[in-house]
């Protein structure tokens, strides 16, 4: 157990971020919500999963919408609370924790902040151990946790909760529809579980990897140090490629930001990523006519864009031209890459017809 510092959170954003794979929410603005809260006297307390007794009441906190309208669109502050509080009011109890839907930017600071505002402790772990953009794309939803009660929250704070509907996808279509008519964005609360079954399905002890992620990067500015290396040092990661974004095509569309970006590698070939909130496939190609490419890296696989100079992430509403990043490769966690949960989160489930091939850790 251990309480967020001002230190703690500067290195949860920077390595949130990152894992984020380009989504999630911009990790700067939910960094300085929390700070306001920290400089306020309050604390948000991250306890480990195993600290929960099997009968405890758990639930996921999370934000949904496009990154580019949440970039845009500041939150009121007290979303995820009202979102919170509804799924409370129709159990008739208290929670006993809040776990982060996933550890992506922002998101990851969204149970903090509400952890801040009531009291109620964050568990150190989450349901992708990365960021997705569909919320049935979680080991939760996977491994048949109902999503409701589900609740949402506006920006103005109006509140939605949806009940009996135990199909995750169905949630998505519903909730996503009632968010780009309050805003391209809510705030979000679902996935009531016991604490057997938290322990059972979490992706363990991923905010203390964020920390630690971050924290790393930290040093390696300090000592003037390849950030880069710091990063694959501590998730046994690998480059994919490192060069200057010389294309960016951006559209917000349904509730996503859909697009692709491409580098100039500076080997002298060609680096396209495709995403969705988050990037999915990162193809090499041998000329910029883009045709005929080897894949790099695919989802469920993490594929994270960072500044070359000073490791910050460059989420998918950041990127643009003339920025010189790297593309940093991370193998998904083991409970991504069964058959089961890749029909959620594989190549297949957002339209991509090509092979799930694993990238091999670096140890």
């Amino acid at each position: 157990m251990w309480r967020i510092s001002e230190a703690d959170l500067e290195a949860i954003a920077i390595g949130a971020g990152i894992l984020g794979t380009g989504g999630g929410g911009n990790p700067y603005l939910g960094k300085i919500r929390m700070r306001e809260h920290l400089r306020a006297g309050r604390t948000a307390t991250v306890i480990p999963p195993q600290a929960m007794p099997d009968d405890a009441c758990v639930v996921s906190v999370f934000n949904m919408g496009a990154p580019t309208v949440g970039y845009e669109r500041l939150p009121q502050g007290e979303e995820d609370l009202r979102a919170l509080r509804a799924v409370e009011a129709y159990l008739g109890r208290r929670v006993d924790a809040m776990v982060p839907g996933e550890i992506g930017g922002s998101n990851s600071v969204a149970p903090l902040v509400v952890s801040a505002q009531s009291g109620i402790p964050v568990i150190d772990g989450d349901g992708m151990g990365r960021a997705f953009p569909e919320i049935q794309m979680d080991t939760f939803a996977i491994n048949g946790i109902s999503p409701t009660p589900f609740a949402l929250c506006s920006h103005k704070g109006e509140t939605e909760i949806l009940l009996g509907i135990t199909d995750p996808r169905q949630v998505e279509r519903i909730a996503r529809a009632w968010a780009v008519a309050h805003g391209a964005r809510a705030a979000t609360a679902g996935f009531v579980m016991t604490g057997a079954e938290l322990k059972r399905y979490v992706i363990p002890h991923t905010m203390t990897l964020a920390r630690e992620v971050g924290l790393a990067v930290q040093t390696a500015r300090a000592q003037h140090s390849d950030v880069t290396g710091a990063v694959l040092t501590v998730t046994g990661g690998r480059r994919l490629l490192t060069g200057k974004i010389i294309d960016v095509e951006r559209r917000t569309t349904a509730g996503f930001a859909k697009g692709s970006v491409q580098v100039a590698s500076e080997d002298g070939s060609y680096g396209r990523i495709a995403f969705q909130n988050e990037n999915l496939i990162a193809w090499r190609f041998a000329d910029a006519s883009c045709n005929d490419g080897t894949l790099l890296a695919v989802v469920p696989d993490l594929i994270c864009v960072v500044n070359s100079e000073t490791g910050e992430p460059v989420t998918t509403e950041l990127l643009r031209y003339g920025l010189r990043v790297t593309v940093v490769g991370i193998p998904a966690p083991p409970q991504l890459q069964t058959a089961r949960a890749l029909e959620f989160v594989g190549p297949q489930a957002f339209g991509y017809d090509v092979p799930y091939r694993p990238l091999e850790p670096i140890v």
